[in-house]
């Protein structure tokens, strides 16, 4: 009987302890996340020419669509396009004002560069980058590149 007695106090004594850990897991646990609510936006910088005839920067997201509610693949809209070019730079690579030659989609693949307005405003362009050249006439824009490595870059001709 001793024992029983014994027992009772040592669960009086430590059977609160399970309860504890539990509510101290819950406290801790961080609150769920929303994974699609933290994925970067897929942006693009679109220079153009403005009816004063200089070239301005615009940029936005492109919409994204998801496959399923169960998905984890989000969409574009499909886009036309012509066909593609691979494009390497060199670390000297500068190219004084100049019209981009067609609509089109530059994506930088490694390297940097800048694109540079009358206004003195720069773009740069960095790995992972969508440019959509757009300023097909007016005064144009300055390409050079930054720092000491190639720029490799794919250009995406669109109607």
């Amino acid at each position: 009987m001793k024992i029983l007695k014994n027992s009772g106090k040592w669960l009086l004594l430590f059977g609160w302890i399970p309860t504890f850990v539990l509510v101290a897991y819950w406290l801790v646990q961080p609150e769920p996340v929303n994974a699609a609510e933290n994925r970067k936006p897929i942006k693009i910088s679109r220079i153009y020419t403005g009816e004063d005839g200089q070239t301005h920067l615009d940029e936005y997201e492109v919409p994204l669509n998801r496959q399923s509610p169960a998905s984890a693949t989000e969409l574009s809209q499909l886009q036309s396009a012509q066909s593609i070019q691979f494009r390497r730079t060199s670390p000297e690579y500068f190219l004084d004002w100049h019209n981009a030659p067609r609509r089109q989609y530059v994506i930088t693949l490694s390297g940097e560069s800048e694109v540079e307005f009358g206004d003195g405003t720069k773009v740069r362009l960095y790995p992972g980058h969508i440019l959509l050249a757009e300023d097909t006439e007016g005064q144009g824009h300055i390409s050079r590149a930054i720092g000491d490595e190639d720029r490799l870059s794919i250009f995406i001709p669109i109607e």
